[in-house]
């Protein structure tokens, strides 16, 4: 599979969904540089592999989470190497009995569906409904790779800027929380 890195926007966005242009639409505006792979739906490992290397950025497990009353949502970014353990985290966030969201609280507060899962649905979440947990590890690495909220491109942008500029736009805080994985 060759994967081709550009730079910004596609300059054509015909076909392209707009919640798709509306993560361009807002990088540009807020002036965050990032570069973009345009790929199959990533549905298999054997994909993902081939968008990492063409990113070369930390690629991060999106998680969408909530409690068993279905009151408190979370977004996890945990690096792709680690393994996710609902009692870890709970004990570091004070939520027990923490499970995957149901789909259509993914579409109603992301617009992000299954598969798709990525920082860039915060901007969607103008309520606030959703809380950002992120692994310490995934802060290490200069370049984060995500979805633009849908799974057929990927974009690489500086983990600074989604962390000081892109979330903070948002209004959403971000919880560091610190997962073993093992």
């Amino acid at each position: 599979m060759n994967l081709t890195l550009h730079n910004g926007r596609p300059k054509d966005e015909t076909g392209r969904q707009p919640k798709e242009i509306r993560v361009y639409d807002l990088l540009d505006r807020l002036g965050i540089p990032y570069d973009r792979v345009d790929h199959e739906p990533a549905m298999n490992m054997e994909i993902c592999r081939a968008i990492d290397e063409a990113l070369q950025a930390t690629i991060c497990k999106n998680l969408f989470l909530c409690n068993r009353q279905k009151t408190q949502f979370y977004l996890l970014m945990i690096p792709d190497n680690k393994v996710f353990k609902t009692r870890e985290l709970s004990a570091q966030i004070g939520s027990s009995r923490l499970s995957f969201a149901d789909a259509e609280f993914m579409e109603e507060f992301l617009d992000i569906t299954p598969g798709s899962v990525s920082v860039m649905g915060l901007m969607n979440d103008t309520g606030r409904r959703v809380r950002l947990l992120v692994d310490e590890d995934v802060l290490q690495g200069e370049y984060i790779g995500c979805h633009p909220c849908i799974n057929t491109s990927s974009i690489r942008l500086r983990t600074k800027d989604v962390f000081e500029i892109f979330v903070p736009y948002t209004g959403h805080d971000t919880t560091i929380v610190r997962l073993k994985g093992e």
